[in-house]
């Protein structure tokens, strides 16, 4: 895992992270950081789109339920959390690692937390990349020998 991270990265390990996980990572670090809510968390719903292969024209699939909220440390840096469902105490914790990891404790974040975050899920994914492998079947011809 490379130790540079964009904003975009973390965000999205934090989207993907199981919550039970991330919540016994984030009190792990024992950081309490004080804050005021900018946007309390609240559900709503979003349309996801999709595309046919990938390439063709957009079309609304349907919606899923999110959870979003906006905080600003005491310091100044503000946080915004996205997750998908209904879990506000996820989208808390999100909102203050995005904010803390703007501010100097980002490096300690991003060792004890987001780093081991995605190891975890990329040797789950790596996990089941090889249980579906297992089930592969290849499918040959032979040939007969005719002209």
């Amino acid at each position: 895992m490379t130790v540079e991270m964009t904003r975009r990265d973390w965000m999205s390990a934090l989207a993907k992270a199981p919550a039970a996980r991330l919540a016994a990572l984030w009190q792990a670090l024992e950081m309490a950081p004080e804050f005021t809510w900018l946007r309390a968390p609240e559900i709503g719903a979003t349309m996801v789109r999709g595309r046919m292969g990938g390439t063709g024209a957009p079309f609304n699939l349907g919606e899923m339920t999110v959870t979003r909220c906006s905080l600003q440390l005491a310091s100044g840096e503000v946080g915004h959390g996205y997750v998908q469902g209904r879990d506000k105490d996820k989208a808390r914790i999100a909102a203050l690692v995005d904010a803390v990891m703007q501010g100097d404790a980002a490096a300690q974040v991003r060792a004890e937390l987001l780093i081991p975050l995605q190891d975890e899920m990329a040797a789950d994914s790596a996990t089941r990349a090889a249980k579906a492998a297992a089930t592969k079947v290849d499918f040959f011809t032979m040939v007969r020998g005719e002209d």
